[in-house]
C-alpha cells in the first residue's frame, strides 16, 4: 500500500496543498487486519478514524437477539468510523476486515490539530459526511418502506452505476452479507434471486449478476 497515493488522491483531502497533504501523511498509521479481524467494536472509544487503503470493511450492529445487521461496507479509499471522531461519543457499531484489509488510521487529537490550523480539510470532510448521510437516508427509506425485491433492485442500480453503468454486475460480498445488508435472510434473497431470473430481469453466475431489462428491474425500485 502507497500511504502517499491512497492519501493524495482521497476525496476527503480532494483540493489540499503538497505541505498539507505532507502533514497528514505524517500523522496517518498503518495496519492491517486478516479476514475477520476486528478493527473496533461498538462502544469502544473513538480515539482516531480509520480509511480503507486496500480490502474491504464491514460496519455491523448485533442485536439482542444476536443477529448481525449490515450498514455498510467500505472499500479501497472510503473512510470510515469518522463521525465519532468529531462529538466525542464512542463507536456506534463494529468495524470487522472482510478479506486481509490494510488500513490508515489517523489518532483524533492530532487531526482535530490539523484541521484547526487547516480549515479546507474540515470543508472536504463536510462534503464527505454529506454524501454518507444521503446514503444512510437512502437506506433508512428502502429498509423502512420498500420490500425486499425493491431493495434488492435498488442496490443492482446502484452497483451497475458504481461500476461505471456495467450490465454484468460483480458482487464484492457473500449473498448471505448481501442479505443482512438489505434487511432479509440468504433464503428469501435466493428466492427473490429466483423470481428476477424467471421474470426475465437479471441472470445470476455465481457472483456475476447479469442486468437483462434494466428499465422492468427500476421499476420494482
Amino acid at each position: 500500500m502507497d500511504k502517499r497515493q491512497v492519501i493524495g488522491t482521497n476525496l476527503l483531502f480532494e483540493g489540499l496543498a503538497a505541505e498539507q497533504l505532507e502533514d497528514i501523511n505524517s500523522i496517518a498509521v498503518e495496519k492491517s487486519y486478516q479476514r475477520g479481524q476486528n478493527i473496533f467494536f461498538e462502544g469502544d472509544t473513538a480515539n482516531g478514524f480509520y480509511m480503507v487503503g486496500e480490502g474491504k470493511v464491514k460496519i455491523y450492529k448485533v442485536s439482542p437477539a444476536g443477529k448481525e445487521h449490515i450498514l455498510h461496507i467500505f472499500g479501497a479509499g472510503e473512510p470510515f468510523g469518522e463521525v465519532p471522531v468529531f462529538h466525542g461519543q464512542p463507536f456506534p457499531a463494529t468495524a470487522e476486515a472482510l478479506v486481509k484489509t490494510k488500513t490508515l488510521f489517523f489518532p483524533r487529537s492530532r487531526f482535530i490539530q490539523l484541521v484547526e490550523s487547516n480549515p479546507s480539510i474540515a470543508l472536504s470532510m463536510l462534503a464527505v459526511l454529506s454524501l454518507r448521510l444521503r446514503r444512510f437516508a437512502s437506506q433508512i427509506e428502502s429498509l423502512s418502506l420498500k420490500e425486499v425485491p425493491a431493495r434488492l433492485a435498488n442496490y443492482l442500480i446502484y452497483l451497475s452505476e458504481e461500476q461505471n453503468g456495467a450490465e454484468n454486475i460483480v458482487l464484492d460480498i457473500s449473498k448471505g452479507q448481501l442479505a443482512s445488508l438489505l434487511g432479509t435472510i440468504p433464503e428469501t434473497l435466493s428466492r427473490i434471486f429466483s423470481r428476477m431470473s424467471e421474470q426475465g430481469l437479471i441472470h445470476v453466475n455465481g457472483r456475476t449478476i447479469t442486468i437483462i431489462d434494466r428499465s422492468g428491474l427500476m421499476e420494482k425500485e
